[in-house]
């Protein structure tokens, strides 16, 4: 894939890297919302936010919800928000589908840990790019995803694609990723991969560690296919427009 250039090797502990690139005009065509939608874009990596102790914590609930389901090709997910999780070819509704039998697999303090991650990442986009945390909304698909080398089943399994998510989600102004595992410990390929004119610049997962960066045209980008073992994270992706909001999972 031409030259590549690692942003964030898994070995590394990165107190705070960013890189400032300049917007793309994909945010011209939906509604500004001064002090909030991107001047100022680019794509930051830091191991500092979120404690390794915590992703595993993290992964764990990630675990216990995918047990209840999963894809039958390489890509599971699971929505704490709208319940959404993969079963076979299709998904279902966790909260419909098991009803009751939830508590028995998420605890009020997996739904708070969740939480606490959630505003601390936001916290950090926005002393980041320099806004207010309170002018940016939690937005929906915001989701953990398990994947491994089994074959895809459905374009839904099909998670190595070249995207912009602006351009997938309307929503999104502001993507974060929350790595749960390791690479080359936990799996093998499944690199993280902004595709820039001329070469890559690739995010090495570490548990723990938090990728996040504007959601327009300037950081597009892709997830290398998994070789061996599982990978997992959980997407977390914020909008400027109020009317996009989505609340904090709750235990049912």
């Amino acid at each position: 894939d031409g030259v590549t250039e690692v942003l964030a090797h898994h070995r590394e502990n990165l107190r705070d890297k960013f890189i400032e690139i300049p917007c793309s005009e994909d945010y011209d065509s939906h509604k500004r919302f001064e002090g909030c939608t991107p001047r100022k874009c680019g794509r930051g990596v830091t191991d500092a936010v979120i404690t390794r102790e915590e992703a595993e914590r993290i992964r764990r609930i990630a675990e216990r919800g995918l047990s209840l389901g999963g894809s039958d090709g390489g890509a599971s997910i699971l929505d704490l928000h709208s319940g959404a999780l993969s079963l076979g070819k299709h998904f279902v509704n966790l909260y419909r589908y098991f009803g009751d039998k939830i508590q028995d697999v998420f605890t009020e303090e997996d739904f708070a840990l969740y939480r606490d991650v959630r505003q601390r990442i936001q916290q950090r986009i926005a002393q980041t790019f320099g806004i207010s945390s309170a002018s940016l909304y939690l937005t929906k698909p915001t989701f953990f995803s398990r994947i491994n080398n089994t074959e895809a089943k459905t374009t839904h399994d099909e998670y190595w694609h070249p995207h912009v998510d602006k351009v997938t989600y309307g929503s999104f102004d502001y993507t974060s990723l929350l790595y749960l595992s390791d690479y080359t410990e936990d799996f093998g390929g499944g690199r993280f991969i902004f595709m820039d004119a001329g070469s890559n610049k690739t995010v090495e997962p570490r548990a723990g560690r938090v990728s996040f960066f504007t959601s327009g045209s300037e950081n597009l980008h892709r997830v290398e296919k998994v070789h061996w073992g599982t990978r997992y994270a959980i997407t977390i992706s914020f909008s400027c427009n109020p009317d996009h909001g989505i609340g904090d999972p709750v235990l049912m």
